[in-house]
Protein backbone atom coordinates (compact mmCIF):
# COMPACT_ATOMS: atom_id res chain seq x y z
CA UNK A 1 0.00 0.00 0.00
CA UNK A 2 2.50 2.27 0.88
CA UNK A 3 4.66 1.67 -2.56
CA UNK A 4 0.93 2.30 -4.33
CA UNK A 5 0.78 5.29 -2.55
CA UNK A 6 4.47 6.82 -3.33
CA UNK A 7 4.08 5.23 -6.96
CA UNK A 8 0.69 7.25 -7.03
CA UNK A 9 2.45 10.88 -6.58
CA UNK A 10 5.40 9.88 -8.84
CA UNK A 11 3.77 9.14 -11.85
CA UNK A 12 0.93 11.88 -11.76
CA UNK A 13 1.93 14.70 -13.73
CA UNK A 14 0.11 17.27 -11.09
CA UNK A 15 0.92 15.88 -8.01
CA UNK A 16 4.72 15.27 -8.85
CA UNK A 17 4.30 18.86 -9.92
CA UNK A 18 2.87 19.73 -6.53
CA UNK A 19 5.82 17.56 -4.53
CA UNK A 20 8.40 19.35 -6.53
CA UNK A 21 6.54 22.54 -5.22
CA UNK A 22 6.56 21.78 -2.01
CA UNK A 23 10.08 19.87 -1.89
CA UNK A 24 11.49 23.65 -2.93
CA UNK A 25 9.48 24.89 0.02
CA UNK A 26 11.27 22.47 2.17
CA UNK A 27 14.79 23.56 0.33
CA UNK A 28 14.00 26.98 1.40
CA UNK A 29 12.98 26.26 4.77
CA UNK A 30 16.00 24.12 5.37
CA UNK A 31 18.72 27.15 4.09
CA UNK A 32 16.43 29.65 6.86
CA UNK A 33 16.20 27.80 9.72
CA UNK A 34 19.07 25.31 9.68
CA UNK A 35 21.45 27.75 7.78
CA UNK A 36 22.48 25.00 5.02
CA UNK A 37 24.66 26.18 1.90
CA UNK A 38 24.77 24.28 -1.20
CA UNK A 39 27.13 25.56 -4.18
CA UNK A 40 25.58 27.06 -7.28
CA UNK A 41 27.38 24.51 -9.62
CA UNK A 42 25.28 21.18 -7.72
CA UNK A 43 22.01 22.46 -9.25
CA UNK A 44 23.68 23.05 -12.77
CA UNK A 45 24.96 19.58 -11.95
CA UNK A 46 22.13 17.94 -11.25
CA UNK A 47 19.69 20.02 -13.57
CA UNK A 48 21.41 18.74 -16.33
CA UNK A 49 21.56 15.25 -15.23
CA UNK A 50 17.63 15.42 -15.09
CA UNK A 51 16.94 17.50 -18.24
CA UNK A 52 19.28 16.01 -21.00
CA UNK A 53 17.47 12.12 -21.17
CA UNK A 54 14.20 14.39 -21.31
CA UNK A 55 15.06 15.98 -24.59
CA UNK A 56 16.29 12.79 -26.16
CA UNK A 57 13.97 11.35 -28.92
CA UNK A 58 11.16 8.84 -27.96
CA UNK A 59 12.87 6.18 -30.07
CA UNK A 60 15.40 6.23 -27.48
CA UNK A 61 13.43 6.98 -24.03
CA UNK A 62 11.53 3.42 -25.57
CA UNK A 63 14.42 1.48 -24.91
CA UNK A 64 15.09 2.64 -21.34
CA UNK A 65 13.29 0.89 -18.61
CA UNK A 66 10.32 2.55 -16.42
CA UNK A 67 12.75 2.73 -13.22
CA UNK A 68 15.01 4.89 -15.01
CA UNK A 69 12.31 6.82 -15.45
CA UNK A 70 11.41 6.71 -12.06
CA UNK A 71 15.08 7.76 -10.88
CA UNK A 72 14.54 10.30 -12.95
CA UNK A 73 11.83 12.00 -10.72
CA UNK A 74 13.48 11.38 -7.53
CA UNK A 75 16.53 13.17 -8.85
CA UNK A 76 14.17 15.71 -10.06
CA UNK A 77 12.64 16.04 -6.26
CA UNK A 78 16.74 16.47 -5.31
CA UNK A 79 17.16 19.72 -7.88
CA UNK A 80 13.77 20.99 -6.46
CA UNK A 81 15.07 20.30 -3.11
CA UNK A 82 18.59 22.19 -3.75
CA UNK A 83 16.83 24.65 -5.97
CA UNK A 84 15.10 25.74 -2.77
CA UNK A 85 18.38 25.84 -0.31
CA UNK A 86 20.33 28.14 -3.38
CA UNK A 87 17.34 30.75 -3.82
CA UNK A 88 17.81 31.73 -0.19
CA UNK A 89 21.46 31.51 0.10
CA UNK A 90 21.88 33.93 -3.14
CA UNK A 91 19.49 36.80 -1.50
CA UNK A 92 22.62 37.27 0.26
CA UNK A 93 24.79 38.95 -2.02
CA UNK A 94 28.87 38.44 -1.93
CA UNK A 95 30.57 41.25 -0.20
CA UNK A 96 33.07 42.97 -2.80
CA UNK A 97 34.40 46.72 -2.91
CA UNK A 98 31.15 47.44 -5.62
CA UNK A 99 28.47 46.86 -2.56
CA UNK A 100 28.05 49.09 -0.39
CA UNK A 101 28.25 46.62 2.59
CA UNK A 102 31.68 46.45 2.22
CA UNK A 103 32.06 49.66 4.12
CA UNK A 104 30.21 48.95 7.22
CA UNK A 105 31.74 50.19 10.45
CA UNK A 106 32.92 53.23 8.73
CA UNK A 107 31.86 57.02 8.89
CA UNK A 108 30.89 57.35 5.33
CA UNK A 109 29.10 59.84 2.90
CA UNK A 110 26.64 58.38 0.48
CA UNK A 111 24.81 59.68 -2.13
CA UNK A 112 21.51 57.87 -3.64
CA UNK A 113 17.91 58.09 -4.43
CA UNK A 114 14.88 57.12 -2.42
CA UNK A 115 13.50 53.96 -4.07
CA UNK A 116 10.48 53.09 -1.76
CA UNK A 117 7.37 54.67 -0.48
CA UNK A 118 8.31 56.22 2.94
CA UNK A 119 7.54 54.40 5.99
CA UNK A 120 6.02 57.44 7.76
CA UNK A 121 5.44 56.38 12.08
CA UNK A 122 4.40 58.61 14.41
CA UNK A 123 7.93 59.42 15.84
CA UNK A 124 10.22 59.12 12.77
CA UNK A 125 10.14 58.30 9.09
CA UNK A 126 12.34 54.87 7.62
CA UNK A 127 13.56 55.46 4.13
CA UNK A 128 15.14 53.15 1.59
CA UNK A 129 17.70 54.18 -0.52
CA UNK A 130 19.19 52.46 -3.55
CA UNK A 131 23.31 53.75 -3.17
CA UNK A 132 25.05 55.37 -6.34
CA UNK A 133 28.32 56.37 -4.55
CA UNK A 134 29.92 56.01 -1.19
CA UNK A 135 33.03 58.73 0.14
CA UNK A 136 34.90 57.64 2.31
CA UNK A 137 38.17 59.59 3.95
CA UNK A 138 37.85 62.10 0.71
CA UNK A 139 37.91 58.97 -1.77
CA UNK A 140 34.74 57.81 -3.77
CA UNK A 141 33.59 54.22 -4.83
CA UNK A 142 30.82 53.51 -7.00
CA UNK A 143 29.11 51.27 -5.44
CA UNK A 144 25.14 48.80 -5.77
CA UNK A 145 23.12 48.23 -2.99
CA UNK A 146 20.43 49.91 -0.60
CA UNK A 147 20.92 51.40 2.84
CA UNK A 148 17.99 51.97 5.48
CA UNK A 149 17.76 55.12 7.81
CA UNK A 150 15.41 56.59 10.24
CA UNK A 151 15.02 60.26 10.26
CA UNK A 152 12.76 62.45 12.08
CA UNK A 153 8.62 63.63 10.83
CA UNK A 154 10.34 66.79 9.48
CA UNK A 155 11.53 67.52 7.00
CA UNK A 156 10.05 64.37 4.62
CA UNK A 157 12.11 63.22 1.81
CA UNK A 158 9.82 61.60 -0.95
CA UNK A 159 10.39 58.97 -3.47
CA UNK A 160 12.58 59.88 -6.12
CA UNK A 161 14.75 62.28 -3.75
CA UNK A 162 18.10 62.70 -4.00
CA UNK A 163 19.45 62.55 -1.63
CA UNK A 164 23.37 63.02 -0.10
CA UNK A 165 23.52 61.49 3.62
CA UNK A 166 26.53 61.49 5.65
CA UNK A 167 26.33 58.49 8.55
CA UNK A 168 28.06 56.07 10.46
CA UNK A 169 27.35 52.85 8.30
CA UNK A 170 26.46 49.92 10.13
CA UNK A 171 25.44 45.69 9.84
CA UNK A 172 22.07 45.06 11.04
CA UNK A 173 22.18 42.39 13.76
CA UNK A 174 19.50 40.23 15.15
CA UNK A 175 17.95 41.45 17.96
CA UNK A 176 17.13 39.37 21.15
CA UNK A 177 13.77 40.00 23.67
CA UNK A 178 15.72 39.44 27.04
CA UNK A 179 11.92 38.78 28.40
CA UNK A 180 11.09 36.30 26.23
CA UNK A 181 14.28 35.03 24.71
CA UNK A 182 13.00 34.92 21.56
CA UNK A 183 15.34 36.44 18.80
CA UNK A 184 13.55 39.27 16.03
CA UNK A 185 16.28 38.58 12.74
CA UNK A 186 16.33 42.78 12.30
CA UNK A 187 19.10 41.70 9.66
CA UNK A 188 16.36 39.50 7.91
CA UNK A 189 13.47 42.17 7.81
CA UNK A 190 15.84 44.79 6.32
CA UNK A 191 16.87 42.12 3.63
CA UNK A 192 12.94 42.03 2.78
CA UNK A 193 14.11 45.55 1.38
CA UNK A 194 16.91 44.29 0.20
CA UNK A 195 18.99 46.66 2.36
CA UNK A 196 22.08 44.95 3.79
CA UNK A 197 23.45 48.40 5.60
CA UNK A 198 21.74 50.92 8.07
CA UNK A 199 22.98 54.12 8.42
CA UNK A 200 22.92 55.44 11.99
CA UNK A 201 22.77 59.10 12.87
CA UNK A 202 21.84 60.64 9.11
CA UNK A 203 23.01 64.14 8.16
CA UNK A 204 20.88 64.19 5.03
CA UNK A 205 20.78 67.08 1.98
CA UNK A 206 18.35 67.02 -0.61
CA UNK A 207 19.96 67.26 -4.06
CA UNK A 208 17.12 66.55 -6.73
CA UNK A 209 13.50 65.13 -6.80
CA UNK A 210 11.29 63.41 -9.33
CA UNK A 211 14.25 60.88 -10.15
CA UNK A 212 12.42 57.62 -9.59
CA UNK A 213 10.01 55.61 -12.30
CA UNK A 214 7.17 57.96 -13.87
CA UNK A 215 4.20 55.74 -13.07
CA UNK A 216 4.88 54.83 -9.46
CA UNK A 217 5.62 58.88 -9.29
CA UNK A 218 1.64 59.35 -10.12
CA UNK A 219 0.28 56.89 -8.15
CA UNK A 220 1.79 58.14 -5.41
CA UNK A 221 1.07 61.36 -5.99
CA UNK A 222 -2.65 60.26 -6.11
CA UNK A 223 -2.04 58.74 -2.62
CA UNK A 224 -1.18 62.40 -1.37
CA UNK A 225 -3.59 63.87 -2.54
CA UNK A 226 -6.07 61.49 -1.12
CA UNK A 227 -4.57 61.54 1.94
CA UNK A 228 -4.63 65.46 1.88
CA UNK A 229 -8.59 65.03 1.36
CA UNK A 230 -8.67 62.99 3.98
CA UNK A 231 -7.24 65.11 6.65
CA UNK A 232 -9.47 68.11 5.46
CA UNK A 233 -12.85 65.53 5.77
CA UNK A 234 -12.36 64.26 9.32
CA UNK A 235 -10.62 64.98 12.61
CA UNK A 236 -7.92 62.33 14.16
CA UNK A 237 -7.95 59.83 14.46
CA UNK A 238 -11.03 59.32 12.41
CA UNK A 239 -8.86 60.82 9.16
CA UNK A 240 -6.01 57.62 10.47
CA UNK A 241 -8.72 55.17 9.96
CA UNK A 242 -9.75 56.16 7.11
CA UNK A 243 -6.03 56.33 5.51
CA UNK A 244 -5.35 53.06 7.01
CA UNK A 245 -9.03 51.38 5.42
CA UNK A 246 -8.25 52.80 1.88
CA UNK A 247 -4.32 52.53 1.78
CA UNK A 248 -2.87 50.76 4.54
CA UNK A 249 -1.82 54.27 6.38
CA UNK A 250 -0.97 53.48 10.60
CA UNK A 251 1.48 56.50 11.35
CA UNK A 252 -1.67 58.37 13.23
CA UNK A 253 -3.38 56.15 14.48
CA UNK A 254 -2.14 56.86 18.43
CA UNK A 255 -4.40 55.00 21.10
CA UNK A 256 -6.59 53.41 18.74
CA UNK A 257 -3.45 50.75 17.76
CA UNK A 258 -3.13 49.19 21.62
CA UNK A 259 -7.42 49.14 21.03
CA UNK A 260 -7.32 47.32 17.79
CA UNK A 261 -4.42 44.93 19.23
CA UNK A 262 -6.31 43.75 21.90
CA UNK A 263 -9.92 43.37 20.20
CA UNK A 264 -7.60 41.31 17.07
CA UNK A 265 -8.77 43.74 14.67
CA UNK A 266 -5.76 45.32 13.77
CA UNK A 267 -5.89 43.55 10.37
CA UNK A 268 -8.51 45.95 9.27
CA UNK A 269 -6.20 49.27 9.03
CA UNK A 270 -3.50 46.73 7.57
CA UNK A 271 -3.02 45.66 3.74
CA UNK A 272 -3.19 41.97 4.61
CA UNK A 273 -4.01 38.66 2.70
CA UNK A 274 -6.87 38.57 5.85
CA UNK A 275 -8.33 41.78 5.32
CA UNK A 276 -8.59 41.44 1.51
CA UNK A 277 -9.88 38.13 1.55
CA UNK A 278 -12.32 38.45 4.21
CA UNK A 279 -13.73 42.16 2.22
CA UNK A 280 -13.76 39.84 -0.95
CA UNK A 281 -16.16 37.44 0.50
CA UNK A 282 -18.25 39.74 1.64
CA UNK A 283 -18.44 41.66 -1.62
CA UNK A 284 -18.74 38.75 -3.46
CA UNK A 285 -21.38 37.70 -1.73
CA UNK A 286 -23.40 41.24 -1.51
CA UNK A 287 -23.02 41.22 -5.55
CA UNK A 288 -24.55 38.15 -6.16
CA UNK A 289 -27.46 38.51 -3.42
CA UNK A 290 -27.72 42.11 -5.72
CA UNK A 291 -28.32 39.15 -8.71
CA UNK A 292 -25.56 40.31 -10.00
CA UNK A 293 -24.20 37.01 -12.13
CA UNK A 294 -21.57 34.88 -9.90
CA UNK A 295 -18.94 34.84 -12.51
CA UNK A 296 -19.54 38.87 -13.38
CA UNK A 297 -19.35 39.34 -10.08
CA UNK A 298 -16.09 37.58 -9.51
CA UNK A 299 -14.81 39.73 -12.04
CA UNK A 300 -15.82 43.01 -10.89
CA UNK A 301 -14.31 42.38 -7.46
CA UNK A 302 -11.12 40.69 -8.86
CA UNK A 303 -10.76 44.01 -10.95
CA UNK A 304 -11.34 45.92 -7.79
CA UNK A 305 -8.73 43.91 -5.70
CA UNK A 306 -6.52 45.13 -8.66
CA UNK A 307 -7.01 48.54 -8.46
CA UNK A 308 -6.66 48.70 -5.00
CA UNK A 309 -3.17 46.71 -5.16
CA UNK A 310 -1.98 49.56 -8.05
CA UNK A 311 -3.66 52.42 -5.68
CA UNK A 312 -2.04 51.47 -2.50
CA UNK A 313 1.62 51.48 -4.57
CA UNK A 314 1.69 47.68 -5.38
CA UNK A 315 4.39 46.62 -2.55
CA UNK A 316 5.17 43.35 -2.33
CA UNK A 317 3.30 42.49 0.95
CA UNK A 318 0.06 44.53 -1.32
CA UNK A 319 0.41 42.20 -4.18
CA UNK A 320 0.79 39.24 -1.85
CA UNK A 321 -2.65 40.37 -0.10
CA UNK A 322 -3.80 40.70 -3.37
CA UNK A 323 -3.18 37.36 -4.87
CA UNK A 324 -4.58 35.69 -1.47
CA UNK A 325 -7.39 37.71 -2.00
CA UNK A 326 -8.49 36.42 -5.61
CA UNK A 327 -7.22 33.36 -4.57
CA UNK A 328 -10.03 33.11 -2.14
CA UNK A 329 -12.74 34.07 -4.57
CA UNK A 330 -11.15 31.84 -7.29
CA UNK A 331 -12.20 28.91 -4.24
CA UNK A 332 -15.70 30.25 -3.77
CA UNK A 333 -16.07 30.41 -7.91
CA UNK A 334 -14.29 27.55 -8.85
CA UNK A 335 -15.59 25.30 -5.45
CA UNK A 336 -13.03 21.92 -5.90
CA UNK A 337 -10.71 22.59 -2.78
CA UNK A 338 -8.43 20.48 -4.13
CA UNK A 339 -7.93 22.55 -7.75
CA UNK A 340 -7.74 25.68 -4.89
CA UNK A 341 -5.24 23.79 -2.95
CA UNK A 342 -2.89 23.19 -5.77
CA UNK A 343 -3.29 27.20 -7.03
CA UNK A 344 -2.22 28.51 -3.14
CA UNK A 345 0.94 25.65 -3.51
CA UNK A 346 2.29 27.67 -6.70
CA UNK A 347 1.52 30.93 -5.32
CA UNK A 348 3.25 30.47 -2.22
CA UNK A 349 6.19 28.95 -5.20
CA UNK A 350 6.22 31.91 -6.76
CA UNK A 351 6.24 34.47 -4.05
CA UNK A 352 9.11 32.61 -2.27
CA UNK A 353 10.90 32.57 -5.68
CA UNK A 354 10.64 36.11 -5.64
CA UNK A 355 11.70 36.58 -2.08
CA UNK A 356 12.33 33.56 -0.17
CA UNK A 357 13.05 35.11 3.40
CA UNK A 358 8.61 35.75 3.18
CA UNK A 359 8.31 32.00 3.95
CA UNK A 360 9.69 32.31 7.67
CA UNK A 361 10.72 35.89 8.24
CA UNK A 362 7.81 37.40 6.86
CA UNK A 363 4.86 37.90 9.60
CA UNK A 364 2.76 39.28 6.66
CA UNK A 365 3.25 36.80 4.30
CA UNK A 366 2.54 34.02 6.94
CA UNK A 367 -0.81 35.34 8.15
CA UNK A 368 -1.90 36.44 4.71
CA UNK A 369 -1.60 32.79 3.32
CA UNK A 370 -2.33 30.72 7.00
CA UNK A 371 -5.84 33.09 6.80
CA UNK A 372 -6.45 32.50 2.77
CA UNK A 373 -5.82 28.55 4.00
CA UNK A 374 -8.65 29.04 6.32
CA UNK A 375 -11.18 30.65 4.13
CA UNK A 376 -10.28 28.29 1.43
CA UNK A 377 -10.29 24.59 4.02
CA UNK A 378 -11.32 25.71 7.67
CA UNK A 379 -14.54 27.59 6.13
CA UNK A 380 -16.42 24.22 5.14
CA UNK A 381 -16.35 22.90 8.59
CA UNK A 382 -18.48 25.63 9.07
CA UNK A 383 -21.51 24.33 6.79
CA UNK A 384 -23.59 22.37 9.55
CA UNK A 385 -24.22 25.99 11.59
CA UNK A 386 -24.94 28.11 8.34
CA UNK A 387 -28.77 27.55 8.90
CA UNK A 388 -28.28 29.26 12.13
CA UNK A 389 -26.85 31.98 10.98
CA UNK A 390 -28.29 35.46 9.44
CA UNK A 391 -28.11 36.36 6.19
CA UNK A 392 -28.98 39.76 5.79
CA UNK A 393 -25.30 42.44 5.19
CA UNK A 394 -23.63 39.19 4.40
CA UNK A 395 -23.44 38.36 8.06
CA UNK A 396 -23.20 34.48 7.25
CA UNK A 397 -20.16 35.12 5.15
CA UNK A 398 -18.72 37.38 7.60
CA UNK A 399 -19.11 35.07 10.54
CA UNK A 400 -17.55 32.31 8.72
CA UNK A 401 -15.15 33.83 6.93
CA UNK A 402 -14.32 35.24 10.14
CA UNK A 403 -14.30 32.58 12.56
CA UNK A 404 -11.97 30.59 9.49
CA UNK A 405 -9.60 33.24 9.71
CA UNK A 406 -8.75 33.21 13.15
CA UNK A 407 -8.42 29.65 13.22
CA UNK A 408 -6.22 29.17 10.88
CA UNK A 409 -3.97 32.43 12.22
CA UNK A 410 -4.77 31.52 15.95
CA UNK A 411 -1.73 29.36 16.86
CA UNK A 412 0.94 31.47 14.51
CA UNK A 413 -0.26 34.45 16.42
CA UNK A 414 0.17 32.81 20.00
CA UNK A 415 3.85 31.66 19.22
CA UNK A 416 4.37 35.15 16.57
CA UNK A 417 3.04 37.41 19.21
CA UNK A 418 2.30 36.08 22.22
CA UNK A 419 -1.12 37.98 23.03
CA UNK A 420 -4.65 36.17 22.55
CA UNK A 421 -7.74 37.94 22.28
CA UNK A 422 -10.92 36.93 23.81
CA UNK A 423 -13.29 38.87 22.33
CA UNK A 424 -11.50 38.74 18.91
CA UNK A 425 -14.14 36.88 16.88
CA UNK A 426 -17.02 39.09 18.78
CA UNK A 427 -15.90 42.85 17.64
CA UNK A 428 -15.15 40.88 14.24
CA UNK A 429 -18.28 40.07 13.69
CA UNK A 430 -19.90 43.43 14.94
CA UNK A 431 -17.58 45.18 12.42
CA UNK A 432 -16.58 43.76 10.16
CA UNK A 433 -19.13 43.80 7.55
CA UNK A 434 -19.45 47.37 8.16
CA UNK A 435 -15.18 47.65 6.67
CA UNK A 436 -16.39 47.24 3.01
CA UNK A 437 -19.10 49.55 3.25
CA UNK A 438 -17.11 52.19 5.55
CA UNK A 439 -13.98 51.79 2.51
CA UNK A 440 -16.55 52.72 -0.32
CA UNK A 441 -18.50 55.74 1.83
CA UNK A 442 -14.72 57.14 2.73
CA UNK A 443 -13.99 56.65 -1.31
CA UNK A 444 -17.21 58.59 -2.16
CA UNK A 445 -16.33 61.35 0.15
CA UNK A 446 -12.91 61.82 -0.73
CA UNK A 447 -13.89 61.59 -4.62
CA UNK A 448 -16.94 64.43 -3.89
CA UNK A 449 -14.68 66.68 -1.55
CA UNK A 450 -12.64 66.69 -4.14
CA UNK A 451 -14.95 68.03 -6.94
CA UNK A 452 -17.65 69.72 -5.20
CA UNK A 453 -15.92 71.19 -1.96
CA UNK A 454 -19.08 72.84 -1.21
CA UNK A 455 -20.50 69.03 -0.34
CA UNK A 456 -17.19 67.66 1.55
CA UNK A 457 -18.70 68.00 4.71
CA UNK A 458 -22.18 66.36 4.16
CA UNK A 459 -20.54 63.71 2.04
CA UNK A 460 -18.11 62.76 4.79
CA UNK A 461 -20.75 62.01 7.46
CA UNK A 462 -22.17 58.52 6.90
CA UNK A 463 -18.33 57.52 6.99
CA UNK A 464 -17.78 59.34 10.06
CA UNK A 465 -21.06 57.69 11.80
CA UNK A 466 -19.49 54.33 10.89
CA UNK A 467 -16.26 54.89 11.54
CA UNK A 468 -17.64 56.28 15.18
CA UNK A 469 -19.73 53.26 15.61
CA UNK A 470 -16.60 51.00 15.18
CA UNK A 471 -14.16 52.57 17.03
CA UNK A 472 -16.95 52.77 20.09
CA UNK A 473 -17.23 48.96 19.29
CA UNK A 474 -13.36 48.52 19.94
CA UNK A 475 -12.85 51.19 22.99
CA UNK A 476 -15.96 49.43 24.90
CA UNK A 477 -14.26 45.97 24.19
CA UNK A 478 -10.99 46.53 24.61
CA UNK A 479 -11.42 47.78 27.62
CA UNK A 480 -12.88 44.59 29.22
CA UNK A 481 -10.40 43.30 32.06
CA UNK A 482 -10.44 39.96 30.21
CA UNK A 483 -10.50 41.12 26.13
CA UNK A 484 -6.68 39.97 25.79
CA UNK A 485 -4.30 37.48 27.67
CA UNK A 486 -0.69 37.18 26.96
CA UNK A 487 0.01 33.59 25.95
CA UNK A 488 2.87 32.66 24.16
CA UNK A 489 3.25 29.06 23.21
CA UNK A 490 7.02 27.29 21.58
CA UNK A 491 7.39 26.35 18.13
CA UNK A 492 6.66 22.87 18.76
CA UNK A 493 3.08 23.27 20.53
CA UNK A 494 1.91 26.09 17.64
CA UNK A 495 2.64 22.53 15.36
CA UNK A 496 0.63 20.51 17.29
CA UNK A 497 -1.75 23.01 17.13
CA UNK A 498 -1.60 23.22 13.32
CA UNK A 499 -0.72 19.13 13.54
CA UNK A 500 -4.31 18.60 14.85
CA UNK A 501 -6.18 21.29 12.80
CA UNK A 502 -4.96 19.75 9.62
CA UNK A 503 -6.42 16.29 10.91
CA UNK A 504 -9.81 17.98 11.32
CA UNK A 505 -10.03 19.15 7.89
CA UNK A 506 -9.10 15.91 6.03
CA UNK A 507 -11.20 13.94 8.33
CA UNK A 508 -14.24 16.04 7.43
CA UNK A 509 -13.29 16.13 3.55
CA UNK A 510 -13.09 11.93 3.40
CA UNK A 511 -16.24 12.45 4.89
CA UNK A 512 -17.62 14.55 2.24
CA UNK A 513 -16.35 12.56 -0.32
CA UNK A 514 -18.09 9.31 0.97
CA UNK A 515 -21.52 11.27 1.09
Amino acid sequence: MKQNFIKNILTSKSKYFSVLCFVFLIGVSSASLGGIKIPVEWTVILLGIWCVPMLLSEKIKKQWSASYFWSLKIIGIVVALVAGIIRFTIVFPEVTIARVEYFVDKKVEISGMVTTEPDVRLDSVRYVVKVATVTVAGKTYVVNGYVYFKSDRYPQYAYGDQLKIGCALVKPEPIIDESTGQIFRYDYYLALHNAFAVCNRPHIERISSGKGNYLFSIILKAKRAVATQITRLWPEPEASFMAGLLYGYRGGLGELTELFSRTGVTHIVAVSGFNISIIATILLTLTTSARVRRQHAFWLVSIGIIGFVIFTGASASVVRAGVMGIITLLAKQVGRVSHIGNVLLVAAVLMVLHQPLVLWFDAGFQLSFLSTLGLVYVAPLGTAFERYLPTKLGLRETIIATISATIATLPLILYQFGRFSVVAIIVNVLILWLISWLMLAGTVAVVIGAFIPSLAVVSAWPAHLGMSYTIHVVSWFARLPMASVDVRVSAAVAAGMYGLLLTTVIYHQKLNDKK
